[in-house]
């Protein structure tokens, strides 16, 4: 477990994800862009899915962070939301499974600490990382025993809507790495700068994940063509 934790300190962690309707949805399209990050010297990679994370460990020998997204209803939660998505990427071999771990309920009603000991009952020795919205649910996320925490859902949740870590704001990460124990703090959501990841970093954080700043072209073309018409 350590060992992964180490592989990955100071580095850039690549999320290569392209969902359902998206132009790039495809297992082999981000099998292949998880090698790219890897030539370009990502020191992991973090997936949706169990066929794309299949095919992301045949072509690359990174850690992967592994999630699920999947909506139940009108549930909020959908980030590796239930038991049966632990069981699903516990079988692919992922190093880390990533999981919503903010204060709202899940879709079977539990709350975060069941949801956590019966994963930890069934998986004692999984990687579980916490992605948080707020540094109260980080704090709450290390006090229960994640072994990574991050910001991924700030300005994802009613509570943080519209707000966003950018070149001016970086206080949410600052406070986790100020009150976070135990816990690895990773800078995950909005990091859409080499100048940001840099920031961040120097903010002493174990690593950053950046996920649209290279892997979604709609996404980068569309901050191009925004900033000629300017």
């Amino acid at each position: 477990m350590h060992q992964i934790l180490e592989q990955i300190k100071k580095g850039l962690i690549v999320s290569c994800q392209a969902l359902d309707g998206e132009p790039l949805h495809s297992s082999f399209i981000m099998g292949r862009m998880a090698l790219a990050a890897k030539e370009g010297g990502a020191v992991g990679i973090r997936a949706n899915s169990v066929t794309d994370i299949t095919e992301i460990k045949k072509q690359v020998d990174l850690p992967v962070i592994g999630i699920i997204k999947q909506v139940y209803g009108d549930n909020p939660v959908f980030i590796t939301p239930t038991m049966k998505e632990i069981d699903a990427l516990a079988e692919t071999g992922a190093e880390i499974i990533a999981t919503d771990a903010t204060n709202r309920k899940r879709p079977d009603g539990s709350d975060l600490e069941t949801f956590y000991k019966e994963v930890k009952s069934k998986y004692p020795n999984l990687l579980l990382m916490a992605d948080v919205s707020s540094v109260e649910e980080a704090i709450a996320a290390d006090e229960l025993g994640f072994d990574i925490v991050a910001p991924t859902l700030y300005g994802y949740t009613e509570e943080t809507n519209g707000l966003k870590i950018d070149d001016h704001n970086y206080d949410v990460i600052k406070q986790i790495v100020n009150e976070v124990k135990h816990a690895k703090v990773i800078a995950e959501g909005n990091v859409s700068t080499p100048e940001i990841a840099k920031s961040v970093l120097d903010i002493n954080v174990h690593a950053v994940v950046v996920g649209g700043a290279i892997t979604r072209p709609q996404i980068i073309t569309k901050r191009f063509v925004e900033a000629m018409k300017e």
